[in-house]
């Protein structure tokens, strides 16, 4: 449960690195891209901070509480703005925000305790 936790949590982790660093070794085309979203480039730093920040705060075991609620956050961001324009991409954001919570809950016993999916019979 808890390396099935792991990989879980890995994949959001991930993706937010990969999307931060292509953000830094080819900003133009970033820059395209979010202009069709609707954000303008010198947004571009700002982005790149909240996605390496959340990602770090989430790998970071006693900080990761922190990080999901940041990284759920940020995916709903990326929700919005897919709807917005009508760019059907949301769902991948959506899979990401639900691995972020997936994960944090297989590999955290006290999130487990905190929230248990079935209750103990007494």
């Amino acid at each position: 449960m808890i390396w099935t936790g792991r990989v879980l949590s890995a994949i959001p982790v991930l993706m937010l690195c990969f999307g931060a660093t292509l953000s830094l070794f080819h900003p133009e085309k970033v820059a395209e891209g979010m202009t069709r979203y609707g954000y303008t480039q010198d947004k571009l730093i700002l982005i790149v901070v909240l996605e390496f920040g959340c990602a770090l705060l989430y790998a970071i075991p006693q900080t990761a509480f922190f990080g999901a609620i940041l990284m759920t956050a940020y995916f709903g961001g990326a929700v919005a703005t897919h709807v917005r324009v009508s760019d059907p991409g949301y769902g991948a954001a959506i899979l990401m925000a639900i691995f972020t919570w997936a994960g944090l809950y297989l590999r955290d016993a006290r999130l487990r305790a905190l929230v248990p999916l079935r209750r103990k019979d007494d």
